[in-house]
């Protein structure tokens, strides 16, 4: 559609009315994040539990197996830890994303079923919080109640400055691309991430937790 624009010379026109008509095509906002999300040169995120991005094997597949009761459900999760390990890979990338991730307490306080798993879990939160595109950080229980309690929040922001929310909570899924909500979004994170540990703090939590676990 950009190149039609070009050849038309119709001033951008033709990708405003395409983007006008994909919304109305692709339902699913699931989709469309997963769209933007590669591309992203930067996120945000806010996870009550430990996000796909920063899972083990391993754990994915304990966690996405909950509900299996079919051969067929079994192959389903396969193909699912596949895909949650393939989407990691953006975090490789060249030039790799700036992420920011908070993670509830909670979400080191619900260890998997398998210690050994658990332990190499805790211990890649480590690894990844090293890793000089993402920033992680821990909010604590005693931060109090917070306003994003009910689910999970990402910011995204592409090269061209364009931004998108997304909440999922409850069943619930919402892609936010308006950008006054955006930016109201974007708030919300801001003041999270106040409440939350620093990054250096954060780690030694993590640490903590995992002496924990091992003791």
């Amino acid at each position: 559609m950009e190149d039609l624009d070009r050849f038309y010379d119709s001033g951008g026109l033709l990708v405003q009315l395409w983007k006008v008509a994909r919304k109305e095509v692709f339902k699913d906002r699931y989709k469309e994040f997963m769209r933007l999300d590669p591309t992203a040169r930067i996120m945000h995120k806010f996870a009550l539990g430990i996000p796909g991005l920063l899972q083990t094997e391993e754990v994915a597949r304990e966690l996405l197996s909950g509900a299996q009761e079919t051969d067929t459900e079994a192959e389903l999760v396969e193909e699912q830890v596949i895909a949650r390990m393939g989407r990691q890979q953006l975090l490789h990338r060249k030039p790799a994303p700036s992420v920011r991730i908070i993670m509830d307490e909670y979400a080191l306080r619900r260890p998997v079923a398998d210690p050994k798993a658990w332990d190499e879990q805790l211990t890649h939160l480590l690894d990844m919080g090293e890793t000089a595109s993402v920033v992680l950080q821990v909010l604590p229980f005693a931060a109090g109640a917070h306003h994003l309690m009910d689910g999970s929040l990402t910011l995204l922001w592409q090269d061209d400055a364009s931004a998108v929310a997304y909440t999922e909570g409850n069943g619930c899924a919402e892609l936010i691309e308006d950008p006054a909500a955006v930016t109201r979004y974007r708030l919300s994170y801001d003041r999270l991430r106040d409440l939350a540990l620093p990054p250096p703090d954060s780690t030694e939590f993590i640490r903590g937790v995992l002496e924990e676990h091992r003791s």
